[in-house]
């Protein structure tokens, strides 16, 4: 170079930033189309309940099963994805999803349509449990926390944009089933995507194939990976995904008590999809559809929230320089010192402006912010922290979160109409409120304890 400077070094190769982006892009859009799957068809109970003549309780088992299948899948595609790879469980858990939720469409009795949705909350469970792992697969330490802020994101933009989605759909001339149509189309498309162009992201079976190559360029049998070494023994898979999370909810306090605080977060999020409705359309008289606009509020918070998570990266990764790159957990736990007290103010907001008529729409609307900002603000660190409280044992902590928090959320579609309507909307929101006051103090306990209680694991 000129004026005897050195040839600069070479630059990184621009395609593999291309698919790398394009491989989060495809398994985050497949989970923004099976959490938009699990909230669409609440629009649609009311319809289908009239249509085989059952009560809207029995028509609420439709979102109920499908999120417990949530529940249920982590126990199928984990295992999958460490034996086989990322692409192949999540290919085709979205087209047989796809399939469950054509079939559950075209219902001729209620049987059928509850149980074909709680096999396609069973598939939906794939992006949940294994996209986190494709994110950790492409992108080390310091660029992973953003990934998954994206990839939370989409776990809540889905059911919240759901509701006045399935509301237009719902009171239109399509009607109710078109509500499970539509992403059933959606789970074709990506499934189709992600069959011809996913690629692998889980570094034994890469090596696998590599070796496959190798074996047939050189005509040596002996070449091998070492995951070709490996031998399915279900007991030992039994023990990782299902025995191993439920004796760590029990035994140790981080995982129950972060994972309780998560549920609750994330059970909030199918309350109100029934509570919305039900504010804007019996209170100021919204028609369906126009009452699930202001769920937008709640995205507009979230989004807001991933900026404010993303802000703080920088002061992350630079104390990732400092500490020569090993993650300190309670680090992750910063963005709910902030999320935690304007989660619970949105959500008295939210009730005490929301439960007549004369106070403007706008009020409970606006509250929506500060829930979604909450929402994110909260259930994100939380994530984060777990993973790197126990990154030895990662999986079996994520499926110990996945199973609490799923089986918790279930729950509330079966109530939360009923509850919004009986107590009324300010009671029922200051009896929401009250316990997410109770559970601020969790994320700043374990901030202080939380090493100490590392230590006396018997599991690290």
């Amino acid at each position: 170079m000129g004026m005897g400077r050195p040839i600069p070094p070479p630059l990184p190769d621009p395609d593999d930033y291309t698919v790398e982006l394009f491989t989060s892009i495809l398994v985050c859009s497949g989970t923004l189309i099976v959490s938009f799957t699990s909230g669409i068809f609440a629009p649609g109970i009311d319809g289908a309940s009239q249509h085989f003549g059952v009560s809207s309780e029995v028509g609420a088992l439709g979102t109920t099963l499908y999120v417990l299948g949530f529940a249920t899948g982590p126990m199928i595609w984990a295992p999958w994805s460490e034996l086989r790879g990322r692409k192949w469980p999540l290919t085709i858990s979205m087209l047989i999803g796809g399939i469950f939720t054509i079939a559950s469409a075209a219902a001729k009795d209620v049987q059928t349509l509850i149980i074909c949705r709680f096999f396609a909350g069973l598939c939906g469970a794939s992006q949940l449990t294994v996209v986190p792992g494709v994110l950790a697969d492409i992108y080390d330490n310091t660029y992973r926390g953003v990934a998954i802020t994206l990839y939370a994101l989409t776990v809540f933009v889905g059911p919240f944009s759901a509701p006045f989605i399935g509301g237009f759909i719902a009171t239109s001339h399509l009607g109710w089933r078109w509500t499970l149509y539509i992403p059933s189309f959606l789970s074709f498309a990506n499934g189709g995507i992600s069959f011809f162009y996913l690629s692998e992201t889980y570094a034994p079976v890469i090596l696998i194939e590599k070796a496959t190559l190798l074996r047939r360029q050189t005509g040596s049998w002996g070449i091998h990976a070492k995951h070709d070494r490996i031998e399915v023994d279900p007991k030992e898979l039994l023990d990782k995904y299902f025995t191993r999370p439920l004796k760590m909810l029990i035994t140790e306090p981080i995982i129950l008590l972060v994972s309780l605080y998560m549920s609750f977060i994330y059970g909030l999020v199918y309350c109100l999809l029934e509570a919305y409705p039900y504010v804007f359309e019996n209170i100021y008289h919204f028609s369906p559809g126009v009452a699930g606009l202001p769920m937008i509020g709640l995205i507009v918070g979230q989004v807001i929230g991933v900026c404010y998570v993303i802000s703080e990266q920088p002061s992350y990764v630079k104390k990732l320089k400092q500490n020569d790159n090993v993650p300190i957990p309670e680090w992750r736990l910063i963005p709910t010192l902030l999320g935690a007290p304007v989660f619970a103010i949105g959500i008295f907001w939210f009730g005490w402006t929301g439960f007549k008529s004369d106070i403007h729409w706008a009020a409970p609307t606006v509250a929506g912010i500060f829930i979604g900002f909450g929402v994110l603000c909260v259930f994100l660190p939380c994530f984060n922290y777990l993973v790197d409280s126990y990154l030895p044992l990662a999986a079996s902590t994520v499926a110990a979160n996945i199973i609490l928090r799923s089986s918790v959320a279930a729950g509330f579609p079966l109530f939360s109409k009923q509850m919004f309507r009986n107590m009324g909307v300010q009671w029922a929101c200051t009896l929401l409120g009250c316990l997410a006051v109770v559970m601020i103090p969790i994320p700043l306990a374990f901030r202080v304890y939380g090493p100490w209680l590392r230590r006396k694991s018997k599991l690290l």
